[in-house]
């Protein structure tokens, strides 16, 4: 795969823990205007601008890019964001607990995202899509990274443990103690450059609206340019590549508004005669193929032995959908069904009792996480996995380092 250095800007000395941000898509409007309440440096500012305009504005409204403009030339104009004097590349740590993974910060290209180089496992939404196309082509910049995994390559270990030795240019904890440490690469990158191109595929594990953004924003730009000639920087887009080792996905759960018509005991007989379902000693999964069912103040596990030999029909959360979800409870789509949601898994099973005993919702499904392995083989495949299949956590911030398209 391709990969290159490229001239950051990025938080002034100090500055780096107002400036961080979570990814725009993990929050709402309300909760993105409370984290940066009381701190104009947030680059929520930059990234959800909605915040900064009157209630109901419209996501989508044109005011919205223009106040994400003024809000990302504010910050560089006050010396908040600064611009690196040459192309660098970067080493990115996060720890969480007890886990922690580093992953190397690069510009990657557009190209190999087209050409499945660089590869998916999930759909995109048309009008997430075009809202972040908008906001690249608006700040003509890449205010967030995508979240890409490889195969482990021991010659990118051994480059990234040898300049995480050095001293950070940040490390600082969030307000979620999740702590982010990232270096910068002062030696020559050509044997990084080298070392990505043996890499024979990357995997988008996070980010795909914001990949896929990058690639249409670079084919507008190219479009518009009659002197495209290849070399210009729009061609590229910021991403942090993890080896796969490193990485955890957490469970993906799912909670129903309704049993579509059913009383609890009627559905739990019909759902028992589709597994074998027999109370549950904890709330969560303890292996794959099997599922957690919260109704009626009580925990089930509903087991199954595997079948299908397709990597996607064979997935837990495919398993659950086609033989209880769509045929019992008439969710045929999980995209677009407003009776069923998603709880990514960092917020735990208590979350999914809480929503049931407090009547929001009328069951609740813990599932088992898929592994990196089954999300690698699905994009190798040339497959798609259902919708809200993998939570990866820890999450990047935004705002650490931008990458400017001019």
């Amino acid at each position: 795969m391709k990969l290159k250095p490229f001239a950051a800007l990025r938080p002034a000395p100090g500055s780096a823990a107002r400036v961080a941000a979570v990814p725009y898509d993990v929050v709402d409007t309300a909760e993105a205007r409370a984290l940066a309440a009381g701190n104009p440096d947030s680059f929520l500012h930059v990234s959800r601008p909605e915040i900064d305009l009157p209630d109901g504005t419209g996501i989508h409204d044109a005011a919205v890019y223009a106040q994400g403009v003024r809000a990302f030339r504010d910050l560089q104009a006050r010396g908040v964001l600064i611009r690196e004097r040459d192309e660098r590349l970067y080493v990115y740590r996060q720890a969480m607990g007890r886990h922690s993974q580093t992953g190397v910060v690069a510009c990657c290209h557009v190209d190999d995202y087209d050409r499945d180089v660089i590869r998916k496992h999930e759909k995109t939404r048309q009008d997430k899509e075009d809202d972040r196309t908008r906001h690249v082509l608006a700040l003509r910049a890449n205010s967030g990274p995508v979240f890409l995994t490889y195969r482990d390559a021991p010659a990118i270990d051994r480059l990234a443990e040898g300049a995480a030795s050095g001293a950070p240019l940040y490390d600082f904890a969030a307000a979620d103690g999740i702590r982010h440490t990232v270096w910068r690469v002062e030696e020559d990158t050509a044997p990084w450059v080298a070392a990505f191109g043996a890499v024979p595929a990357a995997y988008v594990a996070d980010g795909h609206h914001r990949a896929a953004a990058a690639a249409r924003a670079a084919r507008t730009l190219r479009a518009a340019n009659p002197r495209h000639d290849g070399s210009e920087e729009y061609n590229w887009f910021l991403g942090v590549l993890f080896p796969a080792s490193q990485l955890r996905i957490l469970p993906y759960n799912r909670c129903v508004r309704d049993l579509h018509g059913l009383v609890a005991g009627d559905f739990l007989r019909q759902v028992s005669a589709l597994f074998d379902c027999a109370p549950a000693a904890q709330p969560a999964p303890a292996g794959p193929r099997q599922v957690h069912l919260y109704l009626a103040g009580r925990w089930h596990r509903l087991a199954w032995a595997e079948a299908d030999t397709d990597p996607v029909e064979r997935l837990d959360v495919s398993v659950l959908q086609n033989r209880l979800l769509a045929p019992v409870l008439g969710i045929a789509d999980p995209r677009t069904d407003e009776r069923i949601s998603f709880v990514g898994g960092i917020r735990g099973t208590d979350e999914l009792v809480r929503r049931v005993d407090g009547g929001r919702d009328a069951a609740a499904f813990a599932m088992h996480p898929v592994s990196v392995a089954q999300m690698m083989d699905i994009a190798d495949a040339g497959q798609i996995m259902p919708p809200k299949s993998t939570w990866f956590e820890p999450k990047l911030r935004s705002g650490l380092l931008v990458h400017t398209l001019d």
